[in-house]
């Protein structure tokens, strides 16, 4: 167990937060998993809410930095790379804790989008909308800003699926419809 009390914090908050939602998880649960003392803990976080915003900001990095990782060790080629995506999500569907995406879960629970919480959750979609758009762009896709929404659509659709089917079915049928997108897509044209 790390010896710093935010790093215990912000370890304790993002598991019980991801296994049984924000608003069911109160500070004295994560005070007891932390084993972090209360003084402590406002001496980090002002509040709750600061808590789970900090949570969600290291999540997200986490969670790009996977992302990238995934893409990175991909053999497909440019032109096919955006479809890496599903192939890491079939793998995170596999682990027995998945509990659906933390952002998601975080936007229904915090429906509010003036919410921070709801705020950082959304920003971070984006952040992967960016990312694959790149993807796109160094694929040769033309119209890869519609493209790379709709892959995010695709990729939280499957994440929900997996979630109420409780399976990997959903990452390679949403990989079929992204294929499908792709061969249809104009491309830029090639020297």
């Amino acid at each position: 167990m790390p010896t710093n009390a935010r790093e215990r914090l912000l370890i304790a908050a993002e598991r019980l937060f991801y296994e049984d939602g924000i608003r069911a998880v109160g500070v004295e649960r994560i005070l007891a998993e932390s084993e972090v003392g209360r003084a402590s803990f406002y001496r980090h976080f002002p509040s709750k809410d600061d808590l789970v915003v900090e949570m969600l900001r290291r999540r997200d990095a986490n969670w790009r930095a996977w992302l990238s990782r995934t893409v990175d060790s991909s053999t497909l080629g440019p032109e096919q790379l955006p479809l890496a995506l599903f192939d890491g999500l079939a793998e995170r569907f596999e682990a027995a804790d998945f509990r659906g995406c933390a952002f998601i879960n975080t936007m229904i629970e915090e429906a509010d989008r003036s919410s921070p919480a709801h705020h950082v959750a959304a920003e971070h979609k984006e952040k992967v909308i960016a990312y694959l758009d790149r993807l796109l762009v160094d694929g040769g896709y033309r119209d890869h800003a519609t493209l790379a929404r709709q892959f995010a659509l695709l990729a939280d659709g499957a994440i929900v699926t997996a979630l109420r089917e409780g399976g990997t079915e959903a990452a390679p049928r949403a990989r079929a419809v992204a294929s499908a997108l792709l061969r249809a897509a104009e491309r830029e044209a090639q020297p």
